[in-house]
């Protein structure tokens, strides 16, 4: 193998370590949020997501996606299955190639917290071993399709949102966060409001995890949306500065707007913000300004705020905020691009309508928004109404009510008798 960037290497290797981080990160920031019955079954959905995810990449999943294009756009060929054509290979244009396993493992990273993010919309409920089968499944027939339109570049004849539409996304806004926000609604639908909805509190059991899980999502999505830029570079060091920007934006926003809304500036309310505004830049960290990332956090921040407040009238139960944080900040962030998005910034981009006075790059993003999150919504919604009519996919009432760290796992996250200790 020769050719290689080291310092590119180096950097993509160290970004798919921070965005692995992640997964853990919303484990316990998950796990937080939950009620404590449930906090480890939360926890293990997540690393489900790391075991099932990765085995089926290694299989076939990094084939269809990056392999080349079956046809129109829609899904990659079986060039390499079992990793196949990989080992001392390398991507990239001259001058910034990196090793192709290298590239394998980042973009592994993000399939695994996209399917990860769904079990927020399912808290408390789910059946672990239905939620395991749906993660492969989805993994395959949703995650797979909608990352190849996106992110299957291949010079004009690869996926038909980035070769052929030519709509812009940095880092995952389609493939991250607007598909994981529209398959959370589905799921949301499909299993049904939580035992106790609108009546019982169900409040965040502990903050302290909260925030640490929310800290931890923050410091990985340097490497999600930094890293995304395959090299260590300027575009590199703007995504960064553009994260940093929007994320402390929006966690700013959130906390004025439940202040104004609710008298309070509340801990759950900083942490969902800094998330909030974390979504919102993924798919525009690259195209915009500091000053354009810092509009799109405190919109961001703002949007999602209103959207979770919405869930109870609306009437679906979303546990723990995925469609209106993941959703609308992943919408937020498309919309971005196409208004202030500038090649100033990033000559591969474009020019939004605020900057060149055309409509046809937001035209172009509102069409990618709608295609990944229509087919992203009907596809979850068939899988797990076959799961649920299948093998089940909800718990039973009794073990709901009694939590599912005990009846599924066996064990429980505090144990405060000191009688049973050992």
């Amino acid at each position: 193998m020769s050719g290689i960037n080291t310092g590119d290497t180096a950097w993509v290797l160290m970004s798919a370590a921070l965005v692995l981080f992640m997964t853990p990160g919303l484990a316990i920031f998950y796990g937080g949020m939950v009620r404590a019955k449930s906090t480890l079954n939360m926890m293990m959905m997540s690393f489900a997501a790391i075991g099932v995810t990765t085995i089926i990449w290694v299989l076939y999943g990094y084939s269809i996606i990056f392999g080349k294009d079956s046809g129109n756009g829609l899904i990659g060929n079986f060039d390499h299955l079992g990793l196949n054509n990989t080992i001392d290979q390398v991507v990239g244009g001259e001058g910034h190639t990196i090793p192709a396993l290298a590239f394998v493992m980042f973009q592994l990273t993000f399939a695994i917290i996209t399917v990860a993010l769904l079990s927020g919309a399912i808290a408390d409920r789910a059946k672990y071993s239905s939620w395991v089968i749906f993660v492969g499944v989805w993994i395959t027939l949703v995650y797979a399709p909608i990352a190849h339109w996106a992110f299957a570049s291949q010079g004009g004849t690869g996926g038909w949102i980035i070769d052929k539409l030519g709509a812009l996304d940095f880092a995952g806004g389609t493939v991250v966060e607007i598909n994981s926000g529209a398959a959370a609604l589905a799921l949301a639908i499909v299993l049904g409001k939580r035992e106790g909805f609108k009546r019982d509190p169900m409040r965040p059991h502990n903050m302290p995890l909260v925030l640490l899980g929310a800290g931890m999502l923050w410091f990985g999505w340097f490497g999600f949306n930094a890293g995304s830029a395959l090299g260590a570079s300027g575009l590199a060091a703007t995504a960064m500065i553009n994260t940093q920007v929007a994320t402390a934006g929006a966690a700013m926003s959130w906390l004025i707007y439940e202040k104004i809304k609710g008298g309070k500036a509340t801990t759950l309310g900083v942490a969902s913000g800094a998330i909030a505004g974390a979504v919102a830049i993924t798919p525009a960290c690259g195209y915009v300004t500091p000053l354009g990332a810092l509009a799109i956090g405190l919109v961001g921040g703002v949007a999602s705020a209103w959207a979770v407040s919405r869930k109870y009238k609306f009437n679906y139960d979303d546990s723990l905020d995925v469609v209106g944080v993941h959703g609308v900040g992943g919408i937020v962030g498309m919309l971005a691009i196409g208004l202030i998005g500038t090649t100033a910034v990033n000559e591969l981009g474009g020019n939004g309508l605020l900057v060149s006075g055309s409509p046809s790059l937001l035209t172009k993003q509102v069409i990618a928004i709608l295609a990944t999150a229509a087919y992203s919504f009907t596809a979850t919604f068939i899988i797990a109404k076959v799961i649920q009519k299948t093998i089940g996919f909800r718990v039973r009432r009794d073990v709901e009510l009694e939590g599912l760290d005990t009846t599924t796992h066996a064990e429980s996250a505090y144990d405060i008798n000191p009688f049973t200790s050992r």
